[in-house]
């Protein structure tokens, strides 16, 4: 049995969705709106055990995800491409895939604006003047706006994990006390 089989299926019916929604809202206009609303759930996949558990949970009938997914997006003022989409995901049962539905979508979306997205963890939540500042200097080093996907691993100490393309940078305590710790073992 292929084991990479089932993760190539959740990856192709993640990109399908996501180009859908990118086409729509292009021709509508509303790709900055889509965009915003990718961050609102991936901020809610992040914060929320509850949407999780929706998300996965073979518990929850058609009916009930449906239901729920379209209240949440009413609540959070989804738009309507991304509300629509959302439901349609839950009365096929494919919610479990919205986690590469939403990347896709932001790498689509940076795309077509001539963007790069940096995957960035730190310690602690950035305040909005650090985000914008490490834009800035993405920029100024890849030659192009950077979006910045924020992820809190409290792990790290202090300091940035920053994955831009294929270039990681590493500039967290973690990961300096590892490497004093290999030093030392050398050492000794």
């Amino acid at each position: 049995m292929d084991v990479s089989e089932p993760a190539s299926i959740s990856t192709g019916i993640a990109s399908r969705y996501a180009t859908a929604i990118f086409e729509l809202a292009r021709d509508e206009g509303a790709l900055d709106q889509v965009r915003r609303d990718s961050d609102t759930l991936a901020s809610a996949l992040n914060d929320s055990e509850d949407f999780r558990d929706l998300i996965h949970s073979p518990l929850y009938s058609r009916d009930q995800q449906q239901q729920a997914i379209g209240a949440i997006a009413d609540k959070m003022g989804l738009h309507k491409i991304t509300a629509n989409t959302l439901r349609l995901m839950a009365s096929k049962r494919r919610l479990f895939v919205l986690s590469g539905l939403i990347s896709e979508l932001r790498d689509m979306i940076a795309r077509e604006k001539g963007e790069i997205t940096a995957d960035v963890s730190a310690a602690t939540e950035l305040s909005d003047a650090q985000k914008k500042k490490l834009a800035e200097t993405l920029k100024a080093s890849v030659g192009r706006d950077v979006n910045i996907n924020l992820s809190v691993d409290e792990s790290l100490i202090g300091g940035l994990v920053v994955k831009v393309g294929s270039k990681m940078i590493d500039t967290s305590i973690k990961s300096k006390l590892a490497a004093l710790q290999n030093t030392m073992k050398e050492v000794g």
